[in-house]
């Protein structure tokens, strides 16, 4: 006699799935917490520049101070990690690790607002660097000890450490690139500065909670919950998520404030006053001299062409814009302004209409200027410049060659320049790069003195046929001035102004413009 018994039940057992998909999930989990503590701290990285930025401005120094006072904390905190997780690798320490990183990247909104006096009167560079370590040293460094711990929870194999380590920090890497490409692209404009730091505080304190298991020690659990939670409260209730910008771009941080003028506005970038905008008259200039130099040279220019076509590069304020566009009304006016923030402020808060016939092309002028049509202008206008930042592209003899090859052949390329008349190296070597692309190149400025060393504006000038003092006097004239604004360097105030000076060649393969203004930055601030 036979027993039949039931077959064998065919494929996998009743749960496997679910254990084999928190087996995968499990074996994600290294990876995706060091990808996003290094995508945490490359957005606090650039993020760094935007929240100094009204409080020391942006700068070759501010971005050296950043990247190197980050890497320091990334290098510290990786050392540091990798002793403490020799002596105790556990999920509990990486989780009150990741739950410090949040306090400290939220801590970093309140600092921000509340840098002692002292600080702000220490010396440029001593000020860039302390004010940057003060807010993102600690961070960064207890961010870096989160790839050893990861490493040695993984570690199980000595063989196979060349494997586990080159995986986890390929995948540190790919978080650093993602961080850079999505703060850069993405979060600076979508939600600001503020709260994207605040974004960052939040992800690192689900990931102390989840990755770290903190739920299991209700007395850690209870810590790492409680202390951001309370400085989020604090930051919200104290104001200190509000951006002190109007506008926060890719490339400003964007303000307006008044002046003495009611009717008066000033356009800030960053912490340089850019424009003095009058809201109701555009044919009203604003303190800037070499605006008006810019003006009187317009006017010359008008007398034979009243129809000229004008090009901006640099927008700011739109003031020379707005009064060619009053005062010239057969002109033409084109503006390239990299930042289409600074566009949008000026037509809503600045009082450019929306029907203005200022044609904007919001990209690099370097780029656009490829585009334009030759032999087309009258004049251009290089307004793009400082003594805190300029576009070394900008600068060089491939620019200048672009723009001769825009203007009519009895154009003019008119460039404000900031720096030291007599010490300063680049208002020297920018009259001298301009003179390999135009044969007559002079320097104006308000003041009609070429012997001081003072920090100046100077308006670099060249053209194919020469301009004459007296043809500026009577431009100045025709616009109702009895004596022009604009005072012409002699031709042997000249010479002697280059006398035993080196100057630079400035090229696309050599234009050391931020060196060459530092001293003129250092000590300005």
């Amino acid at each position: 006699m036979t027993t039949e018994t039931s077959p064998e039940p065919v494929g996998r057992p009743q749960g496997a799935p679910r254990r084999g998909m928190a087996r995968w999930v499990r074996g994600l989990e290294p990876f995706l917490t060091v990808f996003l503590a290094s995508t945490a701290t490359l957005v606090l990285e650039i993020v760094a520049a935007r929240i100094l930025a009204p409080v020391i401005g942006v700068s070759l120094y501010t971005w050296t101070s950043i990247i190197g006072i980050i890497l320091a904390g990334i290098s510290l905190g990786n050392f540091l990690g990798g002793v403490i997780a020799d002596r105790k690798a556990s999920h509990t320490l990486l989780g009150v690790v990741l739950s410090l990183a949040s306090l400290t990247s939220l801590a970093v909104l309140p600092l921000a607002a509340t840098v002692p006096g002292w600080v702000v009167d220490l010396p440029i560079l001593l000020r860039i660097v302390l004010i940057t370590t003060l807010l993102f040293f600690v961070p960064s460094t207890i961010l870096g000890m989160v790839s050893p711990i990861v490493i040695k929870l993984q570690l199980r194999d000595i063989g196979s450490t060349g494997k586990v380590v080159g995986r986890l920090y390929a995948v540190s890497t790919a978080g650093a690139i993602f961080g850079v490409f999505l703060t850069g692209f993405v979060l600076v404009q979508w939600i600001g500065s503020r709260p994207t730091v605040l974004l960052v505080a939040a992800i690192l304190l689900v990931m102390a909670i989840v990755f770290g298991r903190l739920w299991r020690v209700r007395v850690a659990a209870m810590l790492a919950v409680a202390a951001p939670v309370i400085l989020a409260l604090y930051a919200l209730d104290s104001q200190h998520l509000q951006s002190p910008c109007v506008r926060e771009s890719n490339y400003f941080c964007i303000k307006i404030s008044d002046s003495d003028d009611e009717d008066v506005k000033a356009l800030i970038l960053d912490q340089l006053v850019h424009s003095y905008v009058s809201l109701s008259d555009p044919s009203k200039l604003s303190r800037y001299g070499y605006e008006v130099i810019f003006s009187e040279v317009t006017e010359h220019v008008a007398v034979e062409s009243p129809d000229m076509r004008t090009l901006f590069v640099g927008g700011g304020g739109y003031v020379l814009p707005r009064y060619i566009e009053a005062v010239y009304p057969s002109s033409s006016i084109e503006v390239i302004e990299i930042d289409p923030a600074v566009t949008e402020i000026v037509h809503g808060r600045l009082g450019l209409p929306e029907d203005s016939r200022i044609v904007t092309y919001n990209e690099d002028a370097r780029t656009r200027a490829q585009r334009l049509p030759n032999g087309s202008y009258d004049i251009v206008f290089g307004d793009a410049f400082n003594d805190v930042s300029v576009p070394y592209h900008l600068t060089t003899h491939e620019f200048n060659n672009q723009i001769r090859d825009l203007l009519k052949p009895d154009g003019i390329y008119v460039v404000n320049v900031v720096d030291k008349l007599r010490s300063g190296k680049f208002l020297i070597a920018f009259a001298h790069t301009m003179e390999r692309t135009f044969p007559h190149v002079t320097l104006i400025n308000s003041e009609g003195s070429w012997s001081g060393d003072h920090r100046t504006t100077t308006v670099v000038l060249g053209s194919m046929s020469t301009i004459t003092q007296d043809d500026l006097r009577a431009a100045a004239q025709r616009r109702g001035n009895i004596f022009a604004t604009s005072h012409m360097i002699t031709p042997e105030a000249y010479v002697d102004l280059f006398e035993g000076r080196h100057a630079t060649f400035l090229t696309d393969d050599h234009a050391p413009v931020d060196q060459m203004l530092a001293p003129l930055y250092l000590e300005s601030r």
